[in-house]
């Protein structure tokens, strides 16, 4: 009688992602308290309390690593954004919204903010991808709002939407750099109205 066939069940997918997740919530801290370039991947398993070999079950490389960092809360942003868009009409209140959801999910982790703002842009190599990428498409939701408010009339149809979206975008990220290099403590996601008023209505007296 022949014994009976043992079979190696996979790891659930639940599992397989919850521990790729901690992989990143620990890269996240170690590349911001270290700096991406001063960490090593033996520093990230340590935090996420996993086997260096094990990082590499899910990552080929550090450089993936932050990739995927920066792949998921583009892809997180470019998300809620839509949905924004879903739920509201408006154009003018679409942005402001997005101006707000761009403060609110930097403001909530400042590791993260820390990744984004300063370890992402450390690379040449990488800030090529970056704007070729999921940068492209954030700056294109946001010329894309630009454009429907310049049809309905609320927006100066002479403007350059492409342009206005840069501003919109680097006005944004400004304020999220300085309020990384601060040394005051303050919560970064009230200041998207502030900007937005000087964005959309300008700075000169009527």
């Amino acid at each position: 009688m022949r014994p009976a066939r043992t079979t190696l069940n996979p790891a659930p997918r639940t599992q397989i992602a919850d521990k790729r997740e901690a992989i990143l919530r620990a890269a996240t801290k170690v590349f911001a308290e270290s700096g991406y370039f001063n960490s090593k991947v033996a520093d990230v398993a340590r935090v996420a309390g996993v086997a260096d070999g094990t990082v590499y079950l899910y990552f080929k490389s550090k450089e993936e690593i932050l990739r995927s960092i920066f792949d998921r809360g583009v892809t997180e942003v470019l998300s809620e954004a839509r949905a924004i868009i879903e739920e509201v009409a408006d154009a003018r209140e679409r942005l402001r919204r997005i101006a707000r959801l761009h403060l609110e999910r930097l403001g909530a982790d400042r590791d993260l903010a820390i990744v984004f703002q300063v370890e992402l842009r450390g690379s040449t190599k990488f800030m090529e991808e970056f704007s070729a990428a999921g940068f492209a498409e954030y700056l294109r939701l946001i010329r894309d709002t630009f454009e429907e408010g310049q049809r309905a009339g609320v927006f100066r149809p002479e403007l350059n939407a492409k342009i206005v979206a840069k501003v919109f975008f680097g006005a944004l990220d400004e304020m999220a750099t300085n309020w990384i290099l601060s040394r005051r403590r303050y919560k970064l996601a009230p200041l998207a109205d502030a900007a937005l008023d000087i964005i959309l209505d300008g700075v000169c007296a009527r």
